[in-house]
């Protein structure tokens, strides 16, 4: 694991493990083969020399409208409702990006929390592709405050909608992961 000590290094480091999980499960993996670590790796440093760029959004609002609508947390088909992944509450936009489909239950549940924050101690992680969507979000922040070359320590947690520490550096083991979350039907008998 490279060193990690700045914003960008730890948003980056998150993006490019996102990656490699992305690049296993689309290979129907169940474990991480070395073309993996060399994605995770080129996309790094790649990022972080900015030889490299995350994917576009319009990738994300691709899946978002072609996904079933359901919520993105549990699958539910009932009850839908939008969610901001970063809330507003905590200076999350209110914009397309930062927009997800929630049950009432979940986004009830959630509150004024960011995914990260309200899933860590229901020890659950976030499907890949919604992980995707809030990284690059968080680096869409970041980058528009100047915040990427700024050192770990040096950045107030209250001046941040997110939490930082949370990001994940080490994601659960590859079978533990999900793309994203299986559409439930309620209506169905």
């Amino acid at each position: 694991m490279p060193t990690i000590t700045t914003v960008k290094h730890k948003v980056a480091w998150s993006y490019a493990n996102l990656a490699r999980a992305h690049s296993a499960l689309a290979d129907g993996s169940t474990a991480y083969a070395r073309k993996h670590h060399i994605v995770r790796k080129r996309l790094y440093y790649g990022l972080i020399n900015d030889r490299m760029a995350l994917g576009s959004l319009l990738d994300d609002e691709r899946v978002k409208m072609n996904a079933p609508r359901a919520c993105c947390y549990c699958g539910s088909s009932g009850l839908l409702c939008v969610d901001h992944l970063i809330p507003r509450i905590r200076g999350g936009r209110h914009a397309a990006d930062n927009f997800l489909w929630a049950c009432r239950s979940c986004n009830s549940a959630k509150g004024g929390r960011d995914i990260l924050e309200w899933l860590l101690p229901l020890q659950r992680f976030p499907s890949l592709l919604v992980l995707r969507r809030y990284l690059k979000v968080v680096w869409a922040y970041c980058d528009g405050e100047d915040l990427m070359g700024r050192e770990l320590d040096a950045v107030p947690e209250a001046a941040l909608p997110f939490a930082l520490e949370l990001l994940p550096e080490v994601f659960p083991p590859l079978g533990d992961l999900v793309l994203w979350v299986p559409c439930r039907d309620e209506t169905a008998g």
